[in-house]
Formats: structure tokens, sequence, C-alpha cells
């Protein structure tokens, strides 16, 4: 049996949510997952989309990269 690890350089996750608090939860619970692995976060975009019945959704890609030490 041949046991192989890769280091994970790049990253991008997607979130959603209804709620600006709701996203930003999401988020950062993600980061501190990702700090275990020594991934930090590179850049964030985000958006939100009004549906016709006037509800919000919050959206956002986060790319983290393997950090430098």
């Amino acid at each position: 049996m041949n046991f192989q690890l890769d280091i994970i350089k790049d990253k991008v996750e997607f979130f959603e949510a209804f709620s600006i608090q709701e996203l930003e939860k999401k988020i950062n619970d993600q980061i501190l997952h990702n700090q275990a692995i020594l991934l930090t976060v590179h850049s964030v975009t985000h958006q939100m989309y009004i549906s016709e019945e006037g509800k919000r959704l919050y959206s956002a890609v986060v790319h983290f990269k393997a950090s430098s030490q």
C-alpha cells in the first residue's frame, strides 16, 4: 500500500447565506479550519442578489493560499 501526502497550495471555497452576518460567520469558521492546514486568505469577492420576491442572497468566493513560513 502506497501512502503519499500532498501539500495543498491553493483552495477556492464558495459561500451563500441569507444575511451578511451569517455569511461572515461561515467565512470566519472556514478561515479557522484552513489555518490548521496552513492556508491563509489571499482574496475575497462577494455579491448580493435580490430575488423577484425581494429576498436577498449573499454569496462570496474566498481564495486561500499556502502561507509562506
